[in-house]
């Protein structure tokens, strides 16, 4: 892996902290850039109270110089203006876990006193710091004109049909959106959805996906089961905060097909291979193949609801309801940046292993000079040879 990301921080903690560490130097960056996408992620019909409170702002700490990248790791700080009510004050204990979260989990494995802990690390407050360096990815990417972009495709029972509207329309009229569904009916019936759930004080999840266009071929590889494109989006878009399934393309309607209805025929126009389908979302064989990368995340309803659910006080060890946890009641249309900068991240580093380099003076010739799935590109010398001696 040539790049990679460290968060630390607490969910109300006095500030959350992110190391990038693989940027080239000559990327010209600045705040307004990475702020842009924090704001991206406070937005979405259905957050919780904290977003009244908190304007995340991003502050460039190390690797940047003359607003440039120099090459060495990226330190970025966002404060927690919330942490004044929380410094030097008695707080009471936490010691009834909420079912779906890490309390119990995290007190098992750590040996936690008090529950606190592991709520306030495994907090989605984290990714704050997940959308920041998946910013300095996302524009990155943009140097070499490969777009990142996400949208919400359902809420509870209710589900968008985007036709054949073009992706680039689809991010677009997604960020109009309040639930970001670029369906305006559809986003209408999800904030319905949303008020019902709101007033049932309960919360509700979704379907995201997201898309990643131009990307070169050959990006990834088949020869190693950890070097496999998918594999790796796969990990990156899981390990988000109430994410618990995952496909790439038509994946699970592909499962019911038969082989010649589950593929994408190729064809020849001029001298490039080309598809009239994505069903395969973009990867074959672990490698990207030049098609749109289009992945779907479904995210649960997340754990923190207003009304109370069954569980055990470890400290009275007596059977007790939940007590209630500032939070989202529907979190899906607030995740869409933070699913983007995931993806950003993986295709950063697929991209800059696949040019290799330190520096984008070294990094755009090389891009241009990629192999592309043409007659041209795919010499083919057609001269029977003896397999394996």
């Amino acid at each position: 892996m040539h790049l990679r990301f460290l968060t630390a921080g607490e969910s109300h903690g006095p500030s959350l902290t992110a190391i990038l560490d693989g940027m080239p130097a000559g990327l010209s960056i600045t705040p307004e850039i990475i702020n842009k996408e924090l704001a991206r992620r406070q937005q979405g019909y259905g957050s919780g109270g904290r977003m009244k409170i908190e304007k995340d702002t991003v502050q460039i700490l190390g690797g940047v110089m003359g607003g440039e990248t120099t090459g060495a790791p990226i330190a970025l700080l966002v404060q927690n203006d919330d942490h004044v009510k929380w410094k030097g004050k008695a707080i009471e204990q936490m010691t009834a876990p909420r079912p779906g979260h890490a309390d119990l989990t995290g007190a098992v494995k750590y040996g936690y006193k008090d529950l606190r802990p592991a709520l306030e690390r495994a907090s989605a407050r984290e990714t704050t710091m997940r959308v920041a360096t998946g910013a300095v990815c996302k524009h990155f990417l943009a140097q070499f004109g490969i777009v990142v972009g996400g949208y919400v495709s359902s809420i509870g029972e209710v589900q968008a049909d985007f036709g054949n509207m073009p992706y680039e329309e689809r991010f677009e009229l997604a960020e109009e959106s309040d639930v970001r569904c670029p369906i305006q009916s559809s986003a209408q019936k999800m904030r319905e959805e949303i008020e019902k759930t709101i007033h049932g004080k309960n919360t509700l999840g979704g379907v995201l996906e997201v898309v990643a266009l131009n990307l070169p071929v050959g990006l990834g590889s088949f020869v190693q089961w950890d070097r496999r494109l998918e594999a790796k989006l796969a990990m990156a878009i899981m390990s988000v905060q109430a994410i618990k399934g995952v496909e790439v393309g038509d994946a699970f309607e592909n499962a019911k097909r038969i082989g010649t209805e589950a593929h994408d025929p190729m064809t020849l126009q001029r001298s490039n291979v080309q598809r009239s389908t994505n069903r395969a979302g973009g990867t074959e064989g672990g490698v990207s193949n030049g098609q749109p990368i289009i992945i779907r995340a479904a995210m649960k309803p997340i754990a923190t609801t207003l009304l109370p659910q069954s569980t055990v006080d470890l400290a009275s060890g007596t059977e007790s309801p939940t007590k209630y946890e500032r939070s989202d009641f529907c979190p899906v249309p607030r995740a869409v940046p933070i699913l983007e900068a995931m993806a950003a991240f993986v295709l950063a580093d697929a991209l800059m292993e696949k040019l290799g380099g330190d520096s984008m003076n070294e990094m755009k010739p090389r891009f241009e000079t990629l192999r592309k799935a043409t007659l041209e590109d795919l010499s083919m010398d057609n001269i029977p040879h003896v397999f394996w001696e």
